[in-house]
Protein backbone atom coordinates (compact mmCIF):
# COMPACT_ATOMS: atom_id res chain seq x y z
CA UNK A 1 0.00 0.00 0.00
CA UNK A 2 3.05 2.03 0.44
CA UNK A 3 3.60 2.20 -3.41
CA UNK A 4 -0.03 3.10 -3.88
CA UNK A 5 0.39 6.18 -1.42
CA UNK A 6 3.71 6.57 -3.68
CA UNK A 7 2.09 6.97 -6.55
CA UNK A 8 -0.76 8.83 -5.39
CA UNK A 9 1.01 11.31 -4.01
CA UNK A 10 2.98 11.69 -7.51
CA UNK A 11 -0.25 12.10 -9.94
CA UNK A 12 -1.83 14.40 -7.33
CA UNK A 13 1.52 16.72 -7.71
CA UNK A 14 1.06 16.44 -11.66
CA UNK A 15 -2.51 17.50 -10.95
CA UNK A 16 -1.26 20.67 -8.70
CA UNK A 17 1.49 21.50 -11.20
CA UNK A 18 -0.81 21.37 -14.50
CA UNK A 19 -3.52 23.83 -12.71
CA UNK A 20 -0.87 26.20 -11.99
CA UNK A 21 0.45 26.65 -15.62
CA UNK A 22 -3.07 26.59 -16.60
CA UNK A 23 -4.14 29.26 -14.26
CA UNK A 24 -0.61 31.62 -14.99
CA UNK A 25 -1.44 31.08 -18.13
CA UNK A 26 -4.91 32.43 -18.15
CA UNK A 27 -4.22 35.67 -16.01
CA UNK A 28 -0.92 36.75 -17.33
CA UNK A 29 -2.29 36.83 -21.00
CA UNK A 30 -5.47 38.99 -19.92
CA UNK A 31 -4.10 41.83 -21.89
CA UNK A 32 -3.84 40.04 -24.95
CA UNK A 33 -7.33 38.42 -24.81
CA UNK A 34 -8.81 41.57 -24.08
CA UNK A 35 -6.93 42.93 -27.80
CA UNK A 36 -8.27 39.84 -29.18
CA UNK A 37 -11.49 40.16 -28.28
CA UNK A 38 -12.21 43.76 -28.38
CA UNK A 39 -13.17 43.66 -24.98
CA UNK A 40 -13.68 47.11 -23.67
CA UNK A 41 -11.89 48.32 -20.01
CA UNK A 42 -15.54 48.62 -18.58
CA UNK A 43 -16.60 45.20 -19.50
CA UNK A 44 -13.28 43.74 -18.63
CA UNK A 45 -13.90 43.49 -14.57
CA UNK A 46 -17.33 41.78 -15.53
CA UNK A 47 -15.45 38.78 -17.32
CA UNK A 48 -12.75 39.08 -14.68
CA UNK A 49 -15.48 38.26 -11.62
CA UNK A 50 -17.47 35.99 -13.88
CA UNK A 51 -15.00 33.30 -13.56
CA UNK A 52 -14.22 33.36 -9.69
CA UNK A 53 -17.77 33.59 -9.23
CA UNK A 54 -18.71 30.55 -11.06
CA UNK A 55 -15.69 28.87 -9.88
CA UNK A 56 -17.32 29.18 -6.03
CA UNK A 57 -20.65 27.93 -7.47
CA UNK A 58 -19.02 24.93 -8.57
CA UNK A 59 -17.08 24.84 -5.83
CA UNK A 60 -20.46 24.37 -3.84
CA UNK A 61 -21.61 21.87 -6.56
CA UNK A 62 -18.86 19.86 -5.32
CA UNK A 63 -19.57 19.22 -1.76
CA UNK A 64 -22.99 17.77 -3.00
CA UNK A 65 -21.22 15.72 -6.05
CA UNK A 66 -18.41 13.78 -3.69
CA UNK A 67 -21.68 12.48 -1.49
CA UNK A 68 -21.88 9.92 -4.87
CA UNK A 69 -18.67 10.48 -6.62
CA UNK A 70 -15.37 9.64 -5.79
CA UNK A 71 -13.18 13.21 -5.34
CA UNK A 72 -10.69 11.37 -7.70
CA UNK A 73 -13.44 11.44 -10.88
CA UNK A 74 -14.48 14.74 -10.23
CA UNK A 75 -10.30 15.67 -10.79
CA UNK A 76 -10.03 13.32 -13.46
CA UNK A 77 -12.53 15.11 -15.74
CA UNK A 78 -12.38 18.68 -14.50
CA UNK A 79 -8.89 18.70 -15.33
CA UNK A 80 -9.11 18.18 -18.81
CA UNK A 81 -12.02 20.30 -18.93
CA UNK A 82 -10.05 22.92 -17.81
CA UNK A 83 -7.03 22.87 -20.12
CA UNK A 84 -9.90 22.50 -23.04
CA UNK A 85 -11.59 25.35 -22.05
CA UNK A 86 -7.78 27.94 -21.85
CA UNK A 87 -7.60 26.61 -25.35
CA UNK A 88 -10.81 27.68 -26.15
CA UNK A 89 -10.21 31.35 -25.03
CA UNK A 90 -7.18 31.53 -26.92
CA UNK A 91 -8.53 29.73 -29.81
CA UNK A 92 -12.09 31.91 -30.08
CA UNK A 93 -12.68 35.20 -32.28
CA UNK A 94 -15.83 36.31 -30.99
CA UNK A 95 -17.43 37.32 -27.47
CA UNK A 96 -20.13 34.73 -26.97
CA UNK A 97 -16.60 32.42 -27.75
CA UNK A 98 -14.82 34.19 -24.72
CA UNK A 99 -17.78 34.11 -22.30
CA UNK A 100 -18.53 30.55 -22.97
CA UNK A 101 -15.01 30.15 -22.34
CA UNK A 102 -14.03 31.60 -19.39
CA UNK A 103 -17.50 30.03 -18.00
CA UNK A 104 -16.76 26.62 -18.69
CA UNK A 105 -13.07 27.44 -16.94
CA UNK A 106 -14.56 28.89 -13.75
CA UNK A 107 -17.05 26.40 -13.11
CA UNK A 108 -14.27 23.53 -13.77
CA UNK A 109 -11.65 25.30 -11.44
CA UNK A 110 -14.09 25.43 -8.64
CA UNK A 111 -14.53 21.26 -8.93
CA UNK A 112 -10.86 21.15 -9.58
CA UNK A 113 -9.51 23.01 -6.58
CA UNK A 114 -12.07 21.32 -4.60
CA UNK A 115 -10.98 17.77 -5.02
CA UNK A 116 -7.21 18.51 -5.89
CA UNK A 117 -7.45 19.57 -2.05
CA UNK A 118 -9.40 16.64 -0.98
CA UNK A 119 -7.39 14.02 -2.34
CA UNK A 120 -4.60 16.43 -0.44
CA UNK A 121 -6.03 16.06 2.92
CA UNK A 122 -6.76 12.41 2.18
CA UNK A 123 -3.31 11.86 1.51
CA UNK A 124 -1.74 13.72 4.19
CA UNK A 125 -3.91 11.94 6.78
CA UNK A 126 -3.02 8.76 5.07
CA UNK A 127 0.87 9.56 5.50
CA UNK A 128 0.20 10.85 9.01
CA UNK A 129 2.49 13.81 8.38
CA UNK A 130 2.34 17.23 7.05
CA UNK A 131 2.47 17.06 3.27
CA UNK A 132 0.00 19.10 2.05
CA UNK A 133 2.28 22.58 1.56
CA UNK A 134 4.51 20.33 -1.21
CA UNK A 135 1.33 19.88 -3.42
CA UNK A 136 0.90 23.96 -3.25
CA UNK A 137 4.61 24.35 -3.95
CA UNK A 138 4.17 22.74 -6.82
CA UNK A 139 1.54 24.53 -8.00
CA UNK A 140 3.76 27.71 -7.33
CA UNK A 141 6.25 26.11 -9.29
CA UNK A 142 3.53 25.28 -12.32
CA UNK A 143 2.76 29.90 -12.00
CA UNK A 144 6.31 30.20 -12.39
CA UNK A 145 6.35 27.58 -15.86
CA UNK A 146 2.82 29.19 -16.69
CA UNK A 147 3.61 33.24 -16.75
CA UNK A 148 7.42 32.47 -18.22
CA UNK A 149 5.62 31.00 -21.05
CA UNK A 150 2.91 33.71 -20.97
CA UNK A 151 6.30 36.42 -20.87
CA UNK A 152 7.54 34.31 -23.83
CA UNK A 153 4.57 34.55 -26.11
CA UNK A 154 4.15 38.27 -25.51
CA UNK A 155 7.45 39.17 -26.08
CA UNK A 156 7.25 37.00 -29.46
CA UNK A 157 3.91 38.18 -30.30
CA UNK A 158 2.35 34.90 -30.53
CA UNK A 159 -1.07 34.25 -31.22
CA UNK A 160 -2.69 33.14 -28.19
CA UNK A 161 -3.76 29.80 -29.05
CA UNK A 162 -0.06 29.58 -30.21
CA UNK A 163 0.95 29.68 -26.92
CA UNK A 164 -1.64 27.68 -25.48
CA UNK A 165 -1.83 24.52 -27.56
CA UNK A 166 1.46 23.47 -26.69
CA UNK A 167 0.91 23.42 -23.07
CA UNK A 168 -1.97 21.78 -23.34
CA UNK A 169 -0.96 19.05 -26.14
CA UNK A 170 1.82 18.30 -23.27
CA UNK A 171 -0.66 18.73 -19.90
CA UNK A 172 -3.40 16.84 -21.45
CA UNK A 173 -2.38 13.55 -21.88
CA UNK A 174 -0.22 13.61 -18.79
CA UNK A 175 -2.69 14.38 -16.42
CA UNK A 176 -5.27 11.87 -17.84
CA UNK A 177 -2.56 9.13 -17.47
CA UNK A 178 -1.40 10.64 -14.21
CA UNK A 179 -5.44 10.12 -12.62
CA UNK A 180 -4.81 6.28 -12.68
CA UNK A 181 -2.95 6.38 -9.77
CA UNK A 182 -5.01 9.04 -7.95
CA UNK A 183 -6.01 7.81 -4.11
CA UNK A 184 -8.95 8.92 -2.63
CA UNK A 185 -11.12 7.56 0.26
CA UNK A 186 -12.80 4.84 -1.43
CA UNK A 187 -9.75 3.15 -2.55
CA UNK A 188 -8.05 0.43 -0.31
CA UNK A 189 -10.85 0.56 2.01
CA UNK A 190 -10.00 -3.15 3.12
CA UNK A 191 -6.60 -1.01 4.51
CA UNK A 192 -7.53 1.83 5.67
CA UNK A 193 -11.04 0.78 7.56
CA UNK A 194 -9.79 0.42 11.07
CA UNK A 195 -7.89 4.21 10.65
CA UNK A 196 -10.77 6.22 9.39
CA UNK A 197 -13.32 4.06 11.59
CA UNK A 198 -11.62 5.78 14.82
CA UNK A 199 -11.63 9.17 12.77
CA UNK A 200 -15.41 8.71 12.17
CA UNK A 201 -15.77 7.97 15.83
CA UNK A 202 -13.97 11.30 16.88
CA UNK A 203 -16.28 13.37 14.69
CA UNK A 204 -19.25 11.31 15.24
CA UNK A 205 -22.00 12.19 12.89
CA UNK A 206 -19.47 13.12 10.44
CA UNK A 207 -21.28 16.50 9.21
CA UNK A 208 -19.67 19.76 9.27
CA UNK A 209 -20.61 22.57 11.84
CA UNK A 210 -19.79 26.10 10.01
CA UNK A 211 -19.55 27.65 13.44
CA UNK A 212 -16.43 25.54 13.95
CA UNK A 213 -15.34 26.06 10.17
CA UNK A 214 -15.60 30.06 10.17
CA UNK A 215 -12.10 30.77 11.91
CA UNK A 216 -10.23 28.93 8.97
CA UNK A 217 -12.95 30.54 6.23
CA UNK A 218 -11.82 33.88 7.90
CA UNK A 219 -8.41 32.57 7.22
CA UNK A 220 -8.69 31.22 3.98
CA UNK A 221 -10.61 34.89 3.00
CA UNK A 222 -7.52 37.03 4.62
CA UNK A 223 -4.62 35.14 2.62
CA UNK A 224 -6.43 35.76 -0.88
CA UNK A 225 -6.67 38.94 0.25
CA UNK A 226 -3.36 39.53 0.52
CA UNK A 227 -2.67 37.58 -2.46
CA UNK A 228 -4.87 39.30 -4.49
CA UNK A 229 -3.32 42.74 -2.83
CA UNK A 230 0.21 41.25 -4.52
CA UNK A 231 -0.99 39.90 -7.56
CA UNK A 232 -3.15 42.70 -8.72
CA UNK A 233 -1.45 45.77 -7.55
CA UNK A 234 2.58 45.10 -6.77
CA UNK A 235 3.44 46.56 -10.56
CA UNK A 236 1.03 49.48 -10.25
CA UNK A 237 2.00 50.10 -7.00
CA UNK A 238 6.08 49.92 -7.26
CA UNK A 239 5.79 52.49 -10.90
CA UNK A 240 3.00 54.67 -9.55
CA UNK A 241 3.75 55.23 -6.10
CA UNK A 242 7.91 54.17 -5.31
CA UNK A 243 8.66 55.40 -8.59
CA UNK A 244 10.01 52.63 -10.56
CA UNK A 245 10.76 51.84 -14.01
CA UNK A 246 8.28 49.87 -16.05
CA UNK A 247 10.39 46.73 -16.29
CA UNK A 248 11.20 46.75 -12.67
CA UNK A 249 7.62 47.23 -12.01
CA UNK A 250 7.20 43.43 -13.01
CA UNK A 251 9.65 42.20 -10.56
CA UNK A 252 7.61 42.25 -7.41
CA UNK A 253 4.80 39.06 -8.73
CA UNK A 254 7.90 37.19 -9.97
CA UNK A 255 9.99 37.44 -6.81
CA UNK A 256 6.52 36.70 -4.45
CA UNK A 257 5.79 33.40 -7.05
CA UNK A 258 9.51 32.50 -5.88
CA UNK A 259 9.60 32.99 -2.40
CA UNK A 260 6.07 30.97 -2.21
CA UNK A 261 7.35 28.41 -3.71
CA UNK A 262 10.60 28.23 -1.35
CA UNK A 263 8.50 28.68 1.27
CA UNK A 264 5.89 25.79 0.73
CA UNK A 265 8.98 23.48 0.02
CA UNK A 266 10.28 23.95 3.60
CA UNK A 267 7.05 24.44 5.28
CA UNK A 268 6.07 20.85 5.94
CA UNK A 269 9.38 20.19 7.38
CA UNK A 270 8.69 23.88 9.68
CA UNK A 271 5.15 21.81 10.44
CA UNK A 272 6.49 18.50 11.50
CA UNK A 273 9.33 20.30 13.61
CA UNK A 274 7.14 22.65 15.05
CA UNK A 275 3.39 22.32 14.73
CA UNK A 276 1.24 24.03 12.58
CA UNK A 277 0.24 26.62 15.00
CA UNK A 278 3.77 28.06 15.37
CA UNK A 279 3.96 27.88 11.53
CA UNK A 280 0.93 29.78 10.82
CA UNK A 281 1.49 32.59 13.57
CA UNK A 282 5.04 33.15 11.75
CA UNK A 283 3.49 32.94 8.34
CA UNK A 284 1.36 35.59 9.48
CA UNK A 285 3.34 37.53 11.27
CA UNK A 286 6.07 37.85 8.24
CA UNK A 287 2.90 38.66 6.02
CA UNK A 288 1.92 41.57 8.13
CA UNK A 289 5.72 42.74 8.15
CA UNK A 290 5.64 42.35 4.80
CA UNK A 291 3.09 44.87 3.93
CA UNK A 292 3.68 47.43 6.53
CA UNK A 293 7.55 48.03 4.65
CA UNK A 294 5.17 47.88 1.26
CA UNK A 295 3.54 50.96 2.88
CA UNK A 296 6.55 53.40 4.03
CA UNK A 297 9.04 52.24 1.86
CA UNK A 298 11.07 54.84 0.41
CA UNK A 299 11.98 53.27 -2.32
CA UNK A 300 11.38 50.43 -5.43
CA UNK A 301 13.88 48.10 -4.00
CA UNK A 302 12.57 47.89 -0.23
CA UNK A 303 9.17 47.77 -1.72
CA UNK A 304 10.33 44.17 -3.90
CA UNK A 305 12.15 43.62 -0.04
CA UNK A 306 8.57 44.01 1.43
CA UNK A 307 7.01 41.87 -1.44
CA UNK A 308 9.04 39.41 -0.78
CA UNK A 309 8.55 39.19 3.04
CA UNK A 310 4.99 38.67 2.05
CA UNK A 311 5.11 35.74 -0.32
CA UNK A 312 7.03 34.14 2.80
CA UNK A 313 4.35 34.64 5.16
CA UNK A 314 1.48 34.20 2.98
CA UNK A 315 2.17 30.64 1.02
CA UNK A 316 1.71 28.68 4.41
CA UNK A 317 -1.83 30.00 5.49
CA UNK A 318 -3.80 28.42 2.33
CA UNK A 319 -2.31 24.58 2.88
CA UNK A 320 -2.34 24.86 5.90
CA UNK A 321 -5.96 26.17 6.30
CA UNK A 322 -7.31 23.02 4.37
CA UNK A 323 -5.25 20.97 6.54
CA UNK A 324 -6.67 22.30 9.48
CA UNK A 325 -10.49 21.67 8.21
CA UNK A 326 -9.31 17.78 7.00
CA UNK A 327 -8.30 17.74 11.20
CA UNK A 328 -11.23 19.29 12.21
CA UNK A 329 -14.23 17.07 10.26
CA UNK A 330 -12.12 13.68 9.73
CA UNK A 331 -15.23 12.52 9.23
CA UNK A 332 -16.66 14.33 6.04
CA UNK A 333 -13.45 16.58 5.20
CA UNK A 334 -14.50 16.67 1.58
CA UNK A 335 -17.30 18.94 2.23
CA UNK A 336 -15.13 20.71 4.99
CA UNK A 337 -12.92 21.52 1.84
CA UNK A 338 -15.39 22.48 -0.73
CA UNK A 339 -16.88 24.70 1.71
CA UNK A 340 -13.37 26.31 2.68
CA UNK A 341 -12.55 26.43 -0.73
CA UNK A 342 -15.70 28.77 -1.88
CA UNK A 343 -13.76 31.76 0.34
CA UNK A 344 -10.13 31.60 -1.88
CA UNK A 345 -13.03 33.14 -4.63
CA UNK A 346 -14.41 35.46 -1.91
CA UNK A 347 -11.03 36.86 -0.82
CA UNK A 348 -10.13 37.45 -4.36
CA UNK A 349 -12.90 38.76 -5.54
CA UNK A 350 -12.95 41.38 -2.33
CA UNK A 351 -9.11 41.92 -2.34
CA UNK A 352 -8.50 43.99 -5.26
CA UNK A 353 -11.66 46.16 -5.58
CA UNK A 354 -11.05 46.89 -1.93
CA UNK A 355 -7.69 48.07 -2.00
CA UNK A 356 -7.87 50.18 -5.55
CA UNK A 357 -11.22 51.51 -3.94
CA UNK A 358 -9.29 52.46 -0.87
CA UNK A 359 -6.32 53.65 -3.02
CA UNK A 360 -8.36 56.00 -5.22
CA UNK A 361 -10.06 57.78 -2.56
CA UNK A 362 -7.22 57.88 0.24
CA UNK A 363 -3.86 56.55 -0.76
CA UNK A 364 -2.38 53.51 -2.36
CA UNK A 365 0.17 53.71 0.95
CA UNK A 366 -2.48 53.59 3.22
CA UNK A 367 -4.51 50.77 1.62
CA UNK A 368 -1.52 48.32 2.04
CA UNK A 369 -2.78 48.42 5.80
CA UNK A 370 -5.89 46.78 4.96
CA UNK A 371 -4.48 43.30 4.19
CA UNK A 372 -1.70 43.91 6.57
CA UNK A 373 -4.89 43.95 9.62
CA UNK A 374 -6.11 41.47 8.65
CA UNK A 375 -3.43 39.00 8.09
CA UNK A 376 -3.15 40.12 11.86
CA UNK A 377 -6.35 39.11 12.45
CA UNK A 378 -4.97 35.35 11.41
CA UNK A 379 -2.91 35.18 14.41
CA UNK A 380 -5.74 35.41 16.49
CA UNK A 381 -6.68 32.45 14.63
CA UNK A 382 -4.07 30.18 14.88
CA UNK A 383 -5.60 28.13 17.56
CA UNK A 384 -8.15 26.70 15.15
CA UNK A 385 -4.88 24.87 13.10
CA UNK A 386 -3.84 23.09 16.44
CA UNK A 387 -3.82 19.03 16.05
CA UNK A 388 -7.30 17.75 17.77
CA UNK A 389 -6.98 14.79 19.98
CA UNK A 390 -6.68 11.70 19.07
CA UNK A 391 -5.87 12.68 15.43
CA UNK A 392 -2.83 12.99 13.29
CA UNK A 393 -1.26 16.62 12.84
CA UNK A 394 1.77 18.86 13.68
CA UNK A 395 3.87 17.42 16.64
CA UNK A 396 1.39 14.52 17.03
CA UNK A 397 2.39 12.12 14.35
CA UNK A 398 1.24 9.07 14.04
CA UNK A 399 2.44 5.55 12.12
CA UNK A 400 2.19 5.20 8.95
CA UNK A 401 -1.37 3.77 8.33
CA UNK A 402 -2.21 2.83 5.02
CA UNK A 403 -5.17 4.97 5.49
CA UNK A 404 -6.39 6.01 2.98
CA UNK A 405 -10.35 4.72 3.55
CA UNK A 406 -13.57 7.68 4.25
CA UNK A 407 -15.79 8.27 6.76
CA UNK A 408 -19.38 8.50 6.02
CA UNK A 409 -19.37 11.38 4.18
CA UNK A 410 -16.02 12.68 3.53
CA UNK A 411 -12.24 11.47 2.95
Amino acid sequence: MTEVLRRGRASLALSFFAQGVAFALLVTRIPAIQDRYGVSDALLPVFLAAVPILAGVGSVATERLVKRIPPSRLLRWSQPVVLLALLGVGAGDRMVVLGSALALFGLAVGVLDASMNMLGVSLQRAYGRSIMLSFHAVYSLGGILGASLAWAGAHWHLALWVSYLPVVLVLLPAVVVGSRWYVDGRDGEGAGREAVGAAGAVEGGGGVVFKALLPLCLVMTFAYIGDSTVSNWSAKYLQDVLGSSEQLATVPYNVYMVTTLLGRALGDLGVRRFGAVAVVRVGALVAAAGFAVVAVAPGAWAGMGGFTLVGLGLCVLVPQTFAAAGRLFPGASDAAVARLNVFNYVGFLVGSPLVGALGDAWSYRGAMAVPMVLVLVTFVYARSFAPQPNRYGGGHERPRTADVGRGSNGV
